[in-house]
């Protein structure tokens, strides 16, 4: 058994300890100075995963900023896990911009998400640093603080390569389709600032229109949804043809037919921002090209009253200013600048976008934009029907019920007048007692009748058309008299 008296002292060991402590200060030194410092880290990585366990984990880190720019990658996750909080989450982060109309809420600091996709698992982790941005010019002590924030994707080694494939793009296109759901329309029109500047400036739509309120015949409806749902599949289809993914159309017909709600209609249903471009500030193609070049992809084009927008000069015609010098074709905005852009090499500047011409007036129109390929579809917005007249009734009024009090009247009087909704609309709002709206429209629609066939300005085949539905119409009542 060991004694006590066989123990090394105090001072012994003290003094065995400060020697050691010498070699390795001195082995240090040595080391610092005689080996490079890339060797020595690469010494110490090389030891370090020597005595590390092996990981079956492969972690992919996505960071909010790519260079200046920011990671679209980072923004698509943040969307797509926003719908996926644990209920074990305890932190979150509230914010709301001005144009926003609800709350978004975010991560708060190291949240930890697990998903599955394929039955395999995944884990995300949030990871928020702040970082002290310091100045040239700025103390040590000063400076902004600013955060780094970043998402870590864990997951097996052995599905990295069907994460980065297919999971990958899976979260890209559902956070896609839930930004699109979510998205503010916005409305941008042309506003100039104190430079003389042309800009596009921008304010949330909401109008409400969409196509269940549109008085507009069912089978029109039907076929304008049908062309647009075939418009947002077809990416693949129009890359294979080698034609830009657009697409234009011309809506025609008098004042009033609903042209302005047909196009709020297709940005509610497509969740396009709408850019109403006017003529009126813009002087020369230059301009108009660069205004152009401007819009963003998934976004409708409004050219309202084309007709009397632009004109398309002859080539041998001879501009000339005030003081009789000749003026540059460049300093004028034109109507072939604006289709050059349609449909010439400018178009293919973009894609998922849509061109709505309107007019009151087709026939003036002049025959370079109704040439296939630029105006792809006409919709003519004709008059009330009976059929439109009976969705009318059930959005103004909410009766639908042709048993109900000069329902059935003011529906045969709607086919012998030719009356637009808004006059029928205003008819509605007379009163809050669908009675009183009723016949208030029946007393409207004799007197538009009969205005209509006395009219100077209404076409020999309008009125033989109109003399049609009044002695159909006659016909009809007679044999149900």
């Amino acid at each position: 058994m060991m004694s006590l008296s066989s123990l090394p002292s105090a001072a012994t060991m003290f003094q065995a300890y400060a020697s050691v402590s010498t070699a390795i200060t001195m082995f240090k030194t040595m080391i610092h100075q005689l080996i490079p410092q890339q060797v020595q880290l690469y010494i110490e990585t090389k030891i370090r995963s020597y005595f590390r366990p092996n990981s079956s984990n492969v972690t992919l880190v996505i960071e909010e900023r790519d260079g200046m720019g920011i990671n679209d990658v980072f923004t698509c996750a943040e969307i797509y896990l926003s719908a996926r909080f644990s209920p074990e989450f305890q932190r979150f982060k509230i914010t709301k911009r001005p144009k926003d109309t609800g709350v978004n809420v975010k991560f708060g600091n190291c949240g930890k998400i697990t998903d599955s996709f394929e039955e395999i698992e995944l884990v995300w982790k949030f990871v928020n640093e702040a970082q002290k941005s310091i100045l040239r010019f700025q103390a040590d002590n000063e400076g902004d603080f600013s955060e780094k924030r970043s998402f870590e994707l864990s997951f097996s080694k052995e599905h990295k390569d069907r994460i980065l494939n297919c999971y990958i793009p899976f979260v890209l296109n559902t956070a896609k389709t839930m930004r699109d759901e979510k998205k503010i329309i916005q409305l941008h029109s042309l506003s100039s600032n104190c430079y003389s500047s042309i800009n596009w400036d921008s304010v949330n739509l909401e109008h409400p229109s969409t196509f269940e309120t549109l008085a507009l015949e069912p089978a029109l409806k039907k076929t304008i949804i049908q062309d647009l749902d075939r418009f947002l599949r077809r990416k693949e289809f129009y890359r294979r043809v080698g034609k830009a993914w657009k697409r234009g159309y011309l809506l025609y017909g008098p004042p009033g037919t609903g042209k302005s709600s047909l196009i709020a209609a297709i940005a509610n249903y497509l969740k396009f921002d709408i850019y109403d471009l006017e003529f009126s500030n813009i002087k020369r193609d230059a301009d108009l090209r660069r205004l152009l070049l401007s819009t963003k992809n998934r976004s409708i084009l409004v050219i309202e009253d084309i007709d009397c927008s632009v004109t398309m000069p002859e080539r041998s015609e001879t501009r000339t200013n005030y003081n009789g010098r000749s003026r540059d074709r460049d300093q004028e905005i034109t109507l072939g600048g604006l289709l050059n852009f349609i449909d010439g090499l400018w178009s293919s500047c973009g894609d998922e976008r849509i061109v709505i011409f309107t007019t009151n007036n087709k026939e003036k129109l002049d025959p370079a934009l109704l040439r296939p390929g630029r105006m792809d579809m006409h919709i003519h917005m004709s008059y009330l029907t009976s059929e439109s007249f009976t969705v009318l009734a059930n959005n103004y009024l909410e009766i639908s019920d042709p048993l109900y009090n000069n329902f059935k009247e003011a529906q045969e009087l709607i086919e012998g007048a030719q009356v637009c909704p808004a006059e029928v609309a205003e008819q509605f709002m007379k009163s809050e007692d669908p009675h009183v709206c009723l016949e208030s429209l029946v007393k409207f629609l004799k007197r538009k009748r009969i205005t209509n066939i006395e009219e100077p300005n209404t076409t020999h085949d309008d009125k033989q058309l109109q003399l049609k539905r009044i002695k159909a119409l006659s016909i009809h009542n007679s044999l149900h008299s």
